[in-house]
């Protein structure tokens, strides 16, 4: 593929048939040749007479699939639906709801939406920390108390209550971010977080906020209390625009987050921003490949 956006019809030419599917994801998973899903070993045979396992690996005595140890491990879905199923998370900007997804490949919405918390996982990988100019925020996610069953209310009145915070960052260079859920905005908590994901040498962005205060990296901060934004190259404008993506998805897509999945949503979120100009059959190649050795069963889901 070009670096063009691939069309429905290019989608479907690509995967007219679940073997045509099967091919891509090894060849996704395994770009240098089939090795064990189990154990990386090379000694394969190939071509067995499994029903669902084509590969038999002769070093630790298992049969696998390309579906083997990742988030597609113990699905019974085709790899046509699996293909269809990352082509449309990856290409909606807002994201897609399950019932969208289960009518699109005809599967039921409860299915669909396990299989969307699977491909949700494949987004969640490590990357290095951040380095340079970063800039540094957090959000609270949720509805308003007022809009809450009294008996779900954590109190009555105005501000953040009974609301999710996400504390995210955005390195300028790169314009990549990351983001977690957190449970509170505490230094403690604040610090561990810059700490964990920028170089010692990283330039910090921030806002006024006290959690901010002697943290271990050298920082600037804009004083929005004051009305201030921006002063020159102070400001955390592009990981607020961040906040914005997820925001018309809760609001325009899902609706409501839950406390439980949330952090499923943001690692969905991080990694559709972060892949954005890459090239639809490169993102989809990315998915797979950072599916790979992440097992997520329904109980684990659900538990």
């Amino acid at each position: 593929m070009s670096n063009e956006r691939m069309s429905l019809v290019q989608l479907f030419e690509m995967f007219p048939n679940d073997a045509t599917a099967e091919e891509w994801f090894v060849k996704v998973r395994w770009p240098d040749g089939v090795c064990c899903a189990y154990c990386n070993g090379t000694n394969i045979q190939d071509g067995t007479k499994h029903k669902t396992m084509p590969y038999w690996c002769n070093d630790c005595k298992k049969w696998f699939s390309p579906k083997t140890n990742s988030v597609m491990h113990s699905s019974r879905m085709g790899y046509q639906k699996w293909a269809i199923a990352i082509y449309m998370m990856m290409s909606h900007p807002k994201g897609i709801s399950s019932i969208q997804l289960h009518k699109a490949i005809g599967v039921t919405q409860k299915t669909a939406w396990y299989m969307m918390h699977r491909i949700r996982k494949a987004y969640n990988k490590a990357s290095e920390p951040f380095s340079g100019e970063v800039e540094v925020d957090e959000t609270y996610v949720g509805g308003l108390e007022k809009n809450k069953h009294s008996k779900n209310r954590k109190r009555q009145g105005r501000g953040v209550a009974g609301k999710l915070i996400v504390i995210g960052m955005k390195e300028r260079s790169s314009k990549k971010v990351k983001a977690a859920v957190i449970p509170e905005t505490k230094s403690p908590v604040v610090h561990k977080f810059v700490v964990d994901n920028t170089t010692p040498g990283a330039l910090v962005y921030t806002d006024e906020h006290k959690a901010y205060n002697n943290l271990p990296r050298k920082r600037q901060f804009v004083k929005h209390g004051e009305k201030q934004y921006a002063d020159g190259d102070n400001h955390i404008q592009g990981i607020e625009s961040f906040w914005q993506f997820i925001k018309r998805g809760h609001k325009g897509i899902y609706h409501s987050f839950s406390e439980k999945h949330l952090h499923r949503y943001v690692d969905e979120y991080t990694g559709r921003f972060n892949a954005r100009e890459m090239a639809h059959e490169e993102h989809m190649a990315e998915i797979v490949r950072g599916g790979s050795g992440k097992r997520l069963s329904y109980k684990d889901l659900i538990s």
